[in-house]
């Protein structure tokens, strides 16, 4: 196993030992240590190069891959029920046989449910921004153990509720780390990345062997 996996969490070595993946992608190579040293990050790279797997990994470290608290610790925002399900399939595969505790929330599901079964304690909370937004305003989730928001394949925020929303829970939260992955950059990812990165320090970051951007910001 080469580096960056090299660096993560043992239990996360032996699930990518499990799953026959020991060789990194130039976008993990790449992105991974840089997420891991707590910095916001907007990144952009092509359709199989790994963001899917990135953003599973970079979370589970964050949380050291254990249970603690009641509240949820990361956040990931996704498009849809259906993207929402196939992304919590593949963090119960990575999270077997540890105590990390993902939930998974959308639009069809009643939002008095969610309430209920997220105050029994959940680590990983997957959800929609217009059910997140949902939860907040009606104080169904705290935000007092947050560490990091991932949106996953971000284009979908050009469709104007979920910007919206997004916009919303973003003055819900006083500190956490954002990773914002997507295809190509668009001029609302980019009002969004200037609206929580305002006072930041930008980075650019470009491998050209490997076609990958990212813009990087100092929280």
């Amino acid at each position: 196993m080469t580096m960056p996996f090299k660096k993560l969490h043992s239990h996360i070595q032996e699930k990518l030992v499990f799953f026959n993946i020991t060789e990194p992608t130039p976008f993990q190579t790449a992105s991974i240590p840089i997420i891991k040293s707590g910095t916001n990050v907007y990144c952009t790279a092509p359709k199989d190069s790994g963001k899917t797997t990135t953003l599973v990994l970079t979370t589970l470290q964050k949380l050291k891959c254990e249970a603690s608290g009641n509240a949820p610790r990361a956040v990931i925002l996704v498009e849809n029920k259906e993207r929402a399900m196939e992304l919590y399939e593949l963090f119960l595969a990575y999270t077997k046989y540890n105590s990390l505790r993902v939930y998974v929330g959308h639009e069809q599901l009643h939002i008095d449910i969610q309430k209920s079964e997220i105050f029994e304690g959940t680590d990983i909370l997957i959800s929609t921004p217009k059910t997140m937004n949902k939860l907040f305003l009606l104080n169904g989730v705290s935000t007092a153990q947050l560490k990091i928001i991932s949106i996953d394949d971000a284009e979908f925020l050009s469709q104007n509720s979920s910007y919206s929303a997004l916009m919303s829970i973003s003055q819900s939260i006083k500190k956490c780390q954002y990773v914002i992955y997507s295809e190509k950059s668009s001029s609302m990812l980019k009002r969004f990345k200037s609206y929580f990165m305002e006072y930041s320090k930008t980075y650019e970051f470009v491998n050209l062997h490997a076609i990958l951007g990212f813009v990087l910001h100092n929280q």
